[in-house]
């Protein structure tokens, strides 16, 4: 999908598909640093670093459950990278063609958390909005 033009274009399909991997959970994607818009006239350009904000069915913030996520090009390649926002002692995941968790402290590679197959079914939901295969 070609997002250069905008990259809030993609953003109720990021929250959809957090909201359908991390249910019973609603969510909102916030960008965490402006992109400069000379950067969207080149389509090899993609990096984003947004917030995939939590709040309840009812619309309570839940602030503990917060996402960050980066989005980026690397050579023909899309990559993200996965964290908690307000744990920072859990593990990342980075997805690239397959998932891979690191130790947050360390940065050695580890196991996943118990929920992480919720995070690795929105990492690939996530990362096919971005790749052309």
């Amino acid at each position: 999908m070609d997002f250069t033009k905008s990259s809030t274009e993609c953003y109720p399909l990021i929250a959809a598909a957090a909201d359908v991997c991390m249910r019973p959970w609603k969510h909102a994607v916030v960008n965490q640093v402006p992109i400069p818009k000379e950067s969207f006239q080149s389509e090899d350009y993609l990096e984003l670093d947004l917030r995939l904000e939590c709040r309840s069915k009812e619309g309570e913030r839940h602030s503990e459950n917060d996402l960050e996520l980066e989005i980026y090009r690397s050579g023909v390649e899309v990559n993200l990278i996965l964290a908690w926002c307000n744990q920072l002692e859990r593990p990342i995941l980075w997805q690239g063609k397959h998932s891979v968790w690191i130790d947050a402290n360390s940065g050695n590679r580890c196991e996943g958390p118990m929920e992480c197959s919720h995070l690795e079914a929105l990492a690939r939901r996530i990362r096919a909005l971005f790749v052309n295969d």
